[in-house]
């Protein structure tokens, strides 16, 4: 058995102004998964979580270009990310290459919580 976690770096890794209760719940999520990792683990249920930073989505989009601009521009690997990359992950977890993985959290977000500025990533040129 495997339950995958879909929660976000927006809550347990950083914040968003006036986004307190999505903030919120998504940390809850991880306190959740901890428990149940150490409830279901004496039946060989493995509980992780995927944490996405910016993903390519209707509500991506719905924040309007200069938003999704910023936020590229934050990520070190110069891109938002895909559907495909969290489910890939969520794939993964789900999957027999897990089986000995229980009560993590996977940032899958293109090094965006990685600038210690906290800015825009500059790439050399």
């Amino acid at each position: 058995g495997r339950v995958v976690i879909t929660s976000s770096i927006t809550g347990p890794l950083t914040g968003y102004s006036g986004w307190t209760h999505y903030g919120a719940t998504k940390a809850a999520q991880l306190g959740f998964m901890r428990s149940a990792a150490l409830e279901l683990a004496p039946r060989g249920i493995t509980v992780n979580a995927v944490l996405p930073g910016n993903v390519r989505t209707e509500g991506l989009n719905d924040m309007g270009p200069e938003y999704l601009e910023r936020m590229r521009a934050a990520i070190p690997l110069g891109r938002v990310g895909e559907v495909e990359d969290i489910a890939a992950t969520c794939l993964f977890l789900a999957g027999p290459g897990a089986s000995f993985i229980t009560g993590q959290a996977i940032v899958v977000d293109g090094g965006q919580v990685l600038p210690e500025d906290g800015g825009a990533f500059a790439t050399p040129e």
